[in-house]
């Protein structure tokens, strides 16, 4: 097998492959656009077979020590009283709070630290082409001389446009109708360490999360068709996220004073990412570049761990990259397909327009929210969907 590996993309996915790529001996090299390495960011959850690949890193103890120190969720109404609440103590992780709840950027950090002693890793650079042959890739930076990989390990995100490159048009999005926003803003006094949802007409839901930062996390969602939104400025994007949400009860206005000076404001229309395939020669993707499933699946953390461990490991005991890669392939797909399986009109139900949906939804949350029937709705909450069996590829050190 080919020794010399690039990957574009330092954040979860690509440095947990460059941390196993290297145990197993390989030469690799990440490039990432960002000048500094990303902190920061929003909540994520690790739950099954991410959780066991952060075991068998070692890092369970470090990811455990990093919580966000949120104890559950519960659902409220415009008085901030509560509708349903699902404690993770109880629920463990088929609740919508994981035992492995951190900060998306604590969580890269903590791959990021071992696995940069293993590697090189190159900031405020990006590949603007890629040449392959049967037997080598050469590839031209931004900053950097070019320079010839034997693979190339492409784990930029939803958007990557390394991808598009390598891949021109074979990205058929599924538009999920929801429009998200994430920030961070001073803790109040009616946060607390459980996370707090409160539902709005016109498809609109605040999320009020504790962080291990003291701050609140707050996430916005509006229901609403992508009229390429994605592609706005971030005062535009800010803006559009105050219209819809300006007249909305409960911490609204406390919220979007947050938002207007959050500096760690991040915006997103959720889209899936479709790839029928996911290798082009020597160049393979991994994560959101191979198949976002946005944050609406609950899986997306759980699966680039998943991802970078079996690509990584079928990488150590194939032949060649071809014979990797369709392993790779055939053991992510069937787990990637059930993560991505979330019914069209579930974000349509979970924000409600009307009146009737919106008292409709607090309804059914209360039911759900039931000693004895929460536990069975879980799944409805996380997105919870059957695990796989990691394979074991050879023994490892993590000292």
């Amino acid at each position: 097998m080919p020794r010399k590996i690039l990957i574009t993309g330092a954040s979860i996915a690509g440095n947990c492959a460059a941390w196993w790529l290297a145990e197993y001996g390989f030469d690799v090299v990440v490039v990432e656009k960002a000048p500094l390495f990303r902190s920061g960011g929003q909540n994520v959850d690790v739950r099954g077979a991410g959780h066991e690949v952060i075991r068998r890193m070692g890092l369970e103890n470090e990811v455990k020590a990093r919580n966000t120190g949120e104890r559950g969720s519960v659902w409220v109404d415009e008085d901030n009283q509560v509708i349903a609440e699902f404690d993770a103590e109880d629920l463990g992780d088929d609740g919508p709070t994981a035992e492995l709840e951190i900060l998306r950027g604590d969580l890269a950090s903590l791959l990021y630290e071992p696995a940069r002693s293993r590697a090189t890793f190159r900031f405020g650079d990006y590949i603007t082409g890629i040449t392959q042959t049967s037997d080598a890739i050469t590839v031209t930076f931004a900053e950097s001389e070019p320079e010839t990989f034997d693979i190339v390990i492409v784990a930029e995100g939803v958007g990557s446009s390394t991808r598009e490159l390598v891949f021109p048009g074979e990205n058929h999005p599924r538009w999920m109708d929801i429009t998200m926003a994430y920030y961070t803003m001073p803790k109040g006094e009616t946060d607390t360490d459980m996370g707090r949802w409160y539902n709005a007409t016109g498809g609109r839901g605040i999320l009020l999360r504790p962080g291990p930062d003291g701050q609140t996390h707050a996430f916005l969602t509006a229901q609403a068709k992508p009229k390429g939104e994605e592609s706005l400025g971030v005062n535009e994007q800010k803006a559009w996220m105050y219209e819809r949400f300006r007249d909305a009860e409960w911490e609204a206005s406390r919220a979007l004073e947050g938002m207007m000076i959050a500096e760690d404001f991040y915006f997103d229309v959720l889209r899936q990412v479709k790839m029928e395939r996911w290798a082009n020669g020597r160049v393979v993707l991994l994560g959101d570049a191979a198949w976002c499933a946005t944050p609406l699946a609950g899986i997306g953390t759980t699966l680039a761990l998943t991802g970078a461990y079996v690509l990584a490991g079928e990488l150590s005991r194939s032949e060649s990259p071809t014979a990797a890669f369709a392993a790779y392939d055939a053991l992510m797909r069937p787990f990637v397909e059930q993560g991505q399986g979330v019914p069209k009109f579930a974000p349509k139900l979970l924000n409600p327009r009307s009146r009737l949906g919106l008292a409709t939804l607090r309804g059914v949350m209360r039911v759900l929210g039931l000693p004895g029937i929460r536990e069975a709705a879980s799944a409805l909450l996380t997105g919870k969907t059957k695990d796989i069996d990691l394979p074991n590829y050879r023994a490892t050190s993590t000292s």
